[in-house]
């Protein structure tokens, strides 16, 4: 298979799960992983950020220069890309992570910011959008403070970022509260099983 056949190679199906920070995305993703009825292969985003302790090259994230994203950026390699909370980091989906779920015969599962959902969206229509959100703007705050790890100013910027990407909600076939984890994570399982119903109907 050549390059340009294996970048249009599809997966089964592309699911896109988005929610603010403090929403409980990370936790819901790893239940998804061990527990959804159908494959899901988890998209490694790519980062100029430097590697926190602890994180993997090829796992946590590919960790690339500003130099190489911008290569791999103009050369049309990414889905979706962004600067993320004016940090001069930029993240990104690469279209290779597309190519691996298909390859693999998995759904295709990008945890990723609303921005990069939605041009994701735009280019994969039939993707299964998901945005999670918390009971209340009081409770999203509340997680985020009890995190007890950024400063009131970051604080400050995460919420106001929240209620702006709440108002892109009804651009996703399905939201589900984070209300309670089990709850949410079976939702989420109940959906993907109604999918995949769908696709093999």
């Amino acid at each position: 298979m050549d390059e340009d056949s294996a970048l249009s190679a599809q997966p089964q199906a592309v699911v896109v799960l988005s929610g603010p920070s403090g929403s409980g995305k990370t936790t819901v993703v790893e239940r998804l992983i061990n527990e959804s009825p159908v494959p899901l292969l988890k998209s490694v985003s790519a980062t100029t950020r430097p590697p926190r302790p602890g994180e993997v090259d090829g796992r946590a994230y590919y960790f690339l220069s500003t130099e190489e994203f911008e290569r791999r950026r103009d050369a049309g390699e990414f889905i979706e890309y962004a600067e993320v909370f004016g940090s001069g980091h930029w993240y990104g989906t690469l279209k290779t992570e597309i190519r691996r779920a298909a390859q693999q015969h998995a759904w295709a599962f990008l945890e990723i910011d609303v921005q990069g959902a939605l041009t994701v969206m735009r280019q994969y229509p039939r993707a299964i959008g998901i945005f999670m959100r918390t009971p209340s703007d009081a409770e999203f705050e509340r997680r985020l403070r009890a995190r007890g790890t950024e400063s009131e100013d970051i604080i400050r910027r995460r919420l106001n970022r929240a209620r702006e990407e709440l108002q892109f909600a009804d651009r996703y076939r399905y939201q589900v509260v984070n209300d309670d984890l089990d709850r949410a994570v079976r939702e989420i399982v109940e959906i993907l099983a109604k999918q995949e119903s769908e696709l093999n109907a």
